[in-house]
């Protein structure tokens, strides 16, 4: 599988080879927004994929049509990958996108449009978690060495896509010039229903209650574990092997719990507490 084994660098970010090229990171940076697009932006394993099903079924209504016969990456595109230009679908109405990418290699080119986005945010010790797992079943990631060498790394944001700390804040810095939508992963499993008819409210898609309901049911983790256009195995074993770890792990809140020893997180706690000081953002289940 091509470039499989190299690492990009883009605006000081470490990325996958075999996903990004130099010439994709540019376009993105420099992607024409329309005022109509819908933008889903998040650091890794913060709930990307539970977002992109439920926009999806947002926007068809609760039909699950779209979301069982098309990938996500389809459906739902990354701004920064190289299939970018024959996955994106140019229609006339609301476009969906996803990145992975910080505010500040996309700013320029929000500013112009300034577009919807919708910012996803994870307890950073479950993404943590989460991301070593995938970095473990994700072959185009280097060898992550063991859960504590690769603790290590996310919190001096060495880690693929760069520091967890910076992408949160430079999202959050833009709040007063963007029209960002800012939810977290814990609201999401505490109150789906609510979190769905404030998203639809926000997108202009006002929701029934029958809707709401099937977007629900299609977007639970055991739908999407079982629904191939979402739980990524139509890639190749040789690109993401799910015999590592599967892709669809757990979607719980809190597994950090089982991972952490307290030694690492009174580590955590301590670099968290440097990073994020006077930042608005809380997250449920951060401390023991």
């Amino acid at each position: 599988m091509a470039r499989l084994d190299q690492t990009e660098t883009f605006a000081g970010l470490a990325l996958p080879a075999h996903l990004h090229t130099q010439e994709s990171l540019r376009a993105a940076a420099a992607f024409p927004f329309r005022p109509s697009d819908v933008l889903l932006a998040t650091y890794p394993k913060s709930g990307t994929t539970w977002m992109q099903q439920i926009l999806t079924l947002i926007y068809s209504k609760g039909d699950p049509e779209p979301a069982e016969t098309l990938p996500n990456w389809v459906r739902v595109p990354w701004l920064e990958h190289t299939i970018f230009k024959e996955t994106l679908q140019e229609t006339e109405g609301p476009r969906l996108l996803t990145t992975h990418l910080p505010w500040q290699v996309l700013a320029a080119a929000l500013r112009k449009a300034k577009p919807k986005v919708i910012y996803v945010a994870r307890n950073p010790k479950d993404v943590a978690v989460s991301f070593y797992h995938f970095y473990r079943m994700a072959n185009f990631f280097p060898d992550p060495g063991t859960f504590d060498d690769f603790l290590l790394h996310f919190l001096d944001g060495t880690v693929h896509y760069g520091s967890w700390f910076k992408h949160v804040k430079g999202w959050l810095s833009c709040q007063k010039e963007m029209d960002i939508f800012y939810i977290t992963y814990e609201e999401l499993h505490q109150d789906l229903r609510g979190c769905l008819e404030r998203l639809g409210a926000f997108l202009g898609y006002p929701l029934q209650p029958s809707q709401v309901e099937a977007i629900q049911k299609h977007s639970s983790f055991a739908s999407m574990r079982e629904n191939s256009m979402v739980n990524y195995a139509l890639v190749p074993r040789e690109v993401m092997d799910p015999s590592k770890s599967p892709f669809m792990r757990k979607g719980t809140v809190g597994d950090w719990k089982n991972h952490f020893t307290w030694q690492q997180s009174a580590l955590f706690d301590k670099v968290y507490q440097q990073e994020m000081d006077g930042c608005s953002l809380t997250f449920q289940g951060l401390t023991d």
